[in-house]
């Protein structure tokens, strides 16, 4: 049984400093401080195994970033666009109904003290913002 060799990660001055700004930044998303840091620790030479022992992280995670890193650079730690259900709603529908439930019910007219799911559906609907399909 082979061992599959690490791909070897060298960076420019300018990949470093972006990575280490965010690897250590405290505005970063944590997501991406993660694969900083496995990337940087990746370009001083250390093998996947002594990652996982740095950083926690589990073996297969560090491989896919320091491979996608290998292979796309930069770009390759930035997230996929995924697949999944389109949007039920329009924009537009999506700000009126966060608009109608930023605001008491009784400013509606609704005699409620709060908002419930089913409640600001059927406003919704009463409204027009929404079709009965979509918000129920």
């Amino acid at each position: 049984m082979s061992v599959a060799v690490a791909c070897a990660i060298f960076l420019t001055a300018t990949d470093r400093r972006r990575l280490k700004k965010v690897a250590w930044g405290h505005k970063s998303e944590y997501r991406q401080r993660v694969r900083a840091q496995i990337v940087l620790h990746a370009a001083r030479g250390r093998s996947n195994a002594h990652i996982v022992r740095e950083t926690g992280l589990h073996l297969d995670a560090v491989r896919r970033w320091r491979r996608r890193f290998a292979e796309q650079g930069l770009a390759g730690l930035r997230d996929r666009q995924r697949s999944g259900r389109p949007s039920s709603f329009t924009p537009l529908q999506a700000v009126e109904v966060k608009a109608l439930a930023c605001r008491l019910p009784a400013e509606s007219g609704v005699p409620l003290s709060r908002w419930s799911c089913p409640e600001l559906a059927r406003e919704a609907v009463t409204r027009g913002s929404c079709v009965h399909e979509e918000c129920g």
